[in-house]
C-alpha cells in the first residue's frame, strides 16, 4: 500500500514535467515562427531604400576613424548628440526580435559557425551575424569585464556613419567590406577576461548618442573621440533596457558549418535572407509587442 501511496505524487510530478516541457517547445516554435516567417521569400528581392534623412543630418563621406576591431582596446571620447527619428509614425507591428549567429576564422581563412557559449583564446578571430526583423536602428557597445563601454557600431568610417536597418537584412559586426582583411574580425588577444558586446535594436534613434553626420564630425574633428564612450546616463538607460523580458530560441545544431553563399551574398549586397536561409543560432523576442528597444548582451569568455 505504501508503493502506491508513493507512486501518486511520482506519476503526478512526472506528468506535470511532460506538460512544462510540451510548453516550452511550443513556445519556442511560436517564437521561431513569428521571427522566420518574416523574411522574404527570395533572397533576389532589392534591398529596402532607406528613409530619406532628416534634414541637417543627411549621410557624408566617410571620415577615418581610430576604432580598432581588437577586443579590449579604448580610446576617450565623449558628446552628447540629439536625432530626429526617421520612422515617426510607424506603429508598432510586432514585437523586436534580433537573431543572431557567430562566427570563427577557420585556417583556410572562412567564416565557420560557432556556439556561442564556447570559450576562446589569443588568436582566435570571430565575427557576428545580426539580423533584426524590423526596420529601426542598430548601435553595438563593447566593454571588457567592468570597464568603460565603447560604441563599435555605427562606425564614422562605414556609410557616413549611418546606422539604419531594415528587417531581415544581415549586418556583419566586423563589417565584411572592410578594405583590410584583418580588420573584417574581432581578435582575441592579451590577458585572459570576460568580453561583453551590448547589441542594441531600436524603433527610433537612440537619444544623445552620436550617429550619421554627427558621428563623422565628432571623429573627423579629433579621432581620439572614437570609438565613442556613452556618458553615464546614456549607458543606465542602456542596461536598463537590457534587463528587460525577452524569450529566446536556440540551435547550435549548424555548429561547424561554413556561412552559405547565400548569407554572405545577402550581406554584402544589402538583401533580405529568404524563408530557405540557415536560421540564425539564437533567437531573441522581446516579451512585450510595444517595447521600443531591445538589448542582447553577448559574454564572450577569454581564457
Amino acid at each position: 500500500m505504501r508503493s502506491r501511496i508513493l507512486l501518486i505524487p511520482l506519476v503526478a510530478l512526472a506528468l506535470a514535467v511532460s506538460f512544462m516541457i510540451a510548453g516550452a517547445q511550443q513556445s519556442d516554435e511560436e517564437v521561431r515562427g513569428a521571427f522566420l516567417s518574416t523574411r522574404p521569400k527570395t533572397t533576389n528581392t532589392p534591398p529596402r531604400p532607406r528613409p530619406r534623412p532628416s534634414p541637417g543630418n543627411s549621410n557624408t563621406s566617410p571620415a577615418g576613424s581610430k576604432n580598432s576591431n581588437a577586443l579590449g582596446n579604448t580610446n576617450p571620447g565623449n558628446v552628447n548628440s540629439g536625432a530626429k527619428n526617421k520612422n515617426s509614425g510607424n506603429p508598432p507591428a510586432q514585437a523586436i526580435a534580433l537573431g543572431y549567429t557567430m562566427f570563427m576564422r577557420d585556417v583556410n581563412g572562412r567564416a565557420v559557425r560557432i556556439d556561442p557559449a564556447r570559450e576562446f583564446h589569443n588568436g582566435d578571430r570571430i565575427r557576428i551575424s545580426l539580423e533584426p526583423n524590423v526596420d529601426g536602428y542598430l548601435y553595438v557597445f563593447h566593454t571588457e569585464g567592468e570597464g568603460q563601454p565603447e560604441m563599435v557600431f555605427p562606425d564614422a568610417r562605414l556609410e557616413g556613419g549611418e546606422n539604419w536597418v531594415a528587417a531581415h537584412v544581415p549586418i556583419d559586426i566586423p563589417s565584411t567590406v572592410e578594405t583590410d582583411e584583418r580588420l573584417r574580425w574581432f581578435q582575441f588577444y592579451g590577458n585572459p577576461a570576460t568580453e561583453h558586446l551590448f547589441v542594441v535594436v531600436t524603433r527610433e534613434p537612440l537619444a544623445d548618442v552620436p550617429f550619421a553626420d554627427t558621428l563623422v564630425t565628432l571623429c573627423s574633428a579629433n579621432k581620439e573621440n572614437c570609438p565613442w564612450h556613452p556618458p553615464a546616463e546614456v549607458w543606465t538607460r542602456i542596461q536598463q533596457a537590457a534587463r528587460a523580458d525577452v524569450k529566446v530560441v536556440t540551435n547550435t545544431s549548424t555548429a561547424g558549418q561554413a556561412q552559405t553563399e547565400k548569407e554572405q551574398v545577402a550581406t554584402t549586397r544589402g538583401l533580405g535572407l529568404d524563408q530557405t536561409a540557415p536560421q540564425p543560432s539564437v533567437i531573441r523576442m522581446s516579451a512585450s509587442t510595444n517595447a521600443p528597444i531591445l538589448v542582447t548582451t553577448l559574454d564572450l569568455v577569454h581564457k
